[in-house]
């Protein structure tokens, strides 16, 4: 499982509840939650600073050490943690992904810097003065997690040089990883959940791989020339009848543990209750 921003690995109002969840609903499952750094405040503050492929190099690498995980793992990501996981899927060959589930994530990218829960939280509030300074500048693409998934309609060209990390496990550049197709094609399901009222991720197609253009206009992902030409495997995965673009009523990451619980049992029940589970928050 991994967490959103703002969140921690084990927090136990949040991932801590989840995981729980899971246990009930998975008898006797192996589930682990990332943690990144040396302690609860550590892997905090990684959720707003620090380089997202040196993150998920690390995840990969310790993930690779854990004999529970070999034979398979699923996966469940809430906001950015849901993003790192799809590309975790991508460029760790150390794992065997079997089924990701998504809430709220921006595979899409972002238009506008996240806001923040609350004026208090003094790292998100420093991530925005940061960010406000220019996302694509070397210091703040470099260091500011949230500029690694900054997409602006805008400015496309300075997005496809500048940006360290979405353009790539996108697709977006000439260059393109074929092994990141194959692995997403690998997958047994790809579930992807959007909030119905999210003011945290605009644009409120992201998290299906949609975006907008210049003028504001969404663009769903079966109008891009990513899912056209199958870049990252989705078409393939859609008609395979292995991936699901689907709502939940609320704002961001707003999930009843009575949703949660009938998502799990859904998409992690039956056959799949022998295989760990991943969770990164």
């Amino acid at each position: 499982v991994w967490h959103g921003m703002g969140d921690t690995c084990c927090d136990n109002t949040t991932m801590g509840v989840i995981i729980g969840i899971i246990r009930d609903e998975l008898p006797g499952v192996f589930v682990h939650s990332v943690q990144l750094g040396s302690s609860e405040g550590a892997d905090r503050n990684a959720g707003f600073f620090g380089n997202v492929n040196n993150q998920i190099d690390s995840v990969c690498e310790s993930l690779s050490a854990i004999e529970e995980l070999q034979d398979g793992v699923n996966l469940m990501g809430f906001s950015q943690g849901g993003l790192f996981l799809r590309a975790l899927v991508q460029r760790c060959p150390a794992i065997r992904a079997k089924v990701l589930v998504t809430f709220g994530s921006p595979h899409g990218g972002v238009a506008r810097v996240p806001e923040c829960n609350s004026s208090d939280d003094t790292l998100c509030q420093w991530m925005r003065q940061l960010a406000s300074k220019g996302v694509y500048s070397w210091y703040i693409r470099d260091h500011v997690i949230q500029a690694q998934y900054f997409k602006d309609p805008e400015r496309i060209d300075q997005y496809l040089q500048y940006n360290i990390f979405l353009p790539d496990i996108n697709g977006d550049l000439e260059e393109r990883n074929e092994s990141y197709r194959e692995r997403i094609l690998a997958l047994d399901k790809m579930v992807l959940y959007k909030f119905s009222e999210d003011k945290m991720i605009h644009p409120a197609m992201s998290p299906w791989f949609g975006f907008v253009d210049v003028d504001g206009n969404d663009i769903p992902v079966q109008n891009s020339a990513m899912y056209k030409d199958d870049w990252l495997g989705l078409r393939g995965l859609d008609e395979a009848g292995k991936l699901s673009m689907l709502s939940l009523d609320g704002p961001h990451m707003h999930i009843g543990e009575d949703v949660i619980r009938d998502i799990v049992a859904e998409h992690f029940g039956a056959s799949e209750k022998a295989v760990p589970f991943y969770v990164q928050d």
